[in-house]
């Protein structure tokens, strides 16, 4: 994997946001704009192949930070700033990854207000033009991430590498469920977290059955946009 200029972003698994691409316009904006965007959706890969007789394979996001940490340039103190969901997590993150040798000094670590429909945060944004690390890695919600990785990409004086990562990193710190290697290979994270917080992730999960329509209907087409 080699360092890359602008957003990184994916679908979650389930893809819980995903489902809001005919009328979510800022979500999908955001999708559109990023450079690169990863299969984490283990329903989207699975509903794909099944309707296309394809074989995408599917890169969770755990897969892809694992991959990310092993980054020398990722790794270096003073080169990569973290925005946390909220300062317990940014705690509990922080000393893990204190614990696995990646040492993040506290300036580098940001905690996200709550954002609301229109992203605004002109505090990170001077933060990061001052600090000018070479990788910014957000670990905030999906469909907030995803927005807020194309504001700091459109305003921004400078261009790092953004890496929305969701809650990938909660998995292996223990500021969430514990995640095992071959739960997510064999796609059920979903489920782990569903027993974990039910009243919080089922209904997430159960909505995103709202994607499988959309595959089945649209395919390799962007749904047209819909009124909420």
């Amino acid at each position: 994997m080699r360092p890359f200029a602008g957003v990184a972003c994916w679908s979650r698994l389930l893809a819980p946001a995903l489902k809001d691409l005919d009328y979510d316009a800022r979500y999908r904006d955001a999708l559109i704009g990023a450079d690169l965007a990863i299969l984490d959706s283990a329903l989207m890969v699975m509903v794909w192949n099944l309707l296309q007789r394809d074989s995408l394979k599917r890169l969770s996001g755990l897969e892809y930070l694992r991959e990310l940490l092993l980054q020398t340039d990722v790794r270096q103190t003073g080169n990569t700033l973290w925005i946390m969901a909220s300062s317990s997590s940014a705690e509990t993150n922080s000393k893990w990854l204190t614990e696995n040798g990646i040492t993040v000094a506290p300036e580098y670590l940001y905690t996200a207000p709550m954002y609301g429909t229109e992203i605004t945060d002109t505090a990170l944004l001077e933060l990061l033009n001052r600090l000018r690390p070479q990788h910014v890695i957000i670990t905030i919600g999906g469909g907030a991430q995803e927005r807020l990785g194309l504001y700091l990409k459109q305003h921004l004086a400078y261009l790092p590498a953004i890496h929305c990562i969701g809650a990938a990193i909660a998995f292996l710190s223990g500021d969430q469920v514990n995640i095992p290697v071959w739960v997510d290979r064999f796609y059920l994270c979903w489920l782990f977290r569903c027993f974990s917080d039910p009243k919080r992730f089922i209904p997430r999960y159960w909505g995103a059955r709202k994607l499988i329509a959309l595959l089945v209907r649209y395919r390799d087409r962007l749904p047209p946009m819909r009124s909420a």
